[in-house]
């Protein structure tokens, strides 16, 4: 996975809206922000990179901006291999759906066949522990049962890119070692895993390396020790 040059550029109207750069000349302006500015990196297999930086860092554009989700204003973002993304505490799923019902849209939007999707019914139900909540709507989900639904489809797509995004923060401590074990069975194989969210003592376990994010912008990329120690104004030498 590469980064060159990377940057994500808002145009925003008087009321603080975000416009698109077709009709920003028909709106009053009110300014604009790089939410990423010439990132470069590049990630291989095996590596696991933790994102560390204050809100409004850059860290959840730059996941984004991996996924596709956002696509550069500048620069040139590559990935090789399938993405699996956990980018919100929804989880990509949808509230009005069954867990059922969303584990054949989500394994259809990943690219499996319906015969495919409907064969990860069960194996998903079983693994996210939601036994009767599983036939029941989304919406009645907490936070956590999303959590380990979205967690539970999504390894079933069987990604080679695992992108999370404070997803794992939602889950209960049980799930929380189930993911942990995940994400070092996929790096073990060759994935890649990026993730960001405060708790650092759980991204300080699987994670071989951080960045570390300042205004859109990567300022420290090493060890995740040292970058947490320089975020932290801990560093001494």
């Amino acid at each position: 996975m590469r980064a060159e040059g990377v940057g994500i550029h808002y145009l925003f109207d008087r009321q603080q809206r975000t416009v698109s750069p077709t009709v920003a000349h028909i709106r009053r302006p009110g300014g604009d922000n790089w939410a990423l500015a010439d990132v470069s990196l590049e990630i291989g297999t095996g590596e696991a990179v933790a994102l560390l930086g204050p809100s409004g860092s850059g860290k959840s554009t730059l996941l984004r901006t991996i996924a596709h989700v956002l696509e550069p204003d500048t620069g040139t973002m590559v990935t090789e291999g399938r993405l699996g993304s956990l980018l919100s505490i929804q989880a990509g799923v949808m509230a009005m759906l069954t867990g059922r019902e969303n584990t054949m849209l989500l394994g259809v939007l990943s690219g499996m066949t319906p015969k495919q999707a409907r064969a990860q019914m069960d194996e998903v139900k079983r693994r996210s522990g939601l036994d009767k909540h599983y036939e029941r709507l989304v919406a009645s989900y907490s936070q956590g049962m999303r959590a380990r639904l979205g967690l539970s489809i999504m390894e079933r797509t069987d990604p080679q890119i695992l992108l999370l995004d404070e997803i794992h923060e939602a889950l209960d401590h049980e799930f929380r070692d189930h993911l942990e074990n995940y994400v070092n069975d996929l790096l073990a194989a060759g994935g890649i895993v990026v993730a960001t969210g405060h708790d650092h003592p759980m991204l300080e376990r699987f994670s071989t390396r951080a960045l570390l994010l300042e205004k859109g912008r990567v300022v420290a990329d090493g060890e995740f020790s040292e970058v947490q120690a320089d975020y932290l104004g801990e560093r001494t030498g």
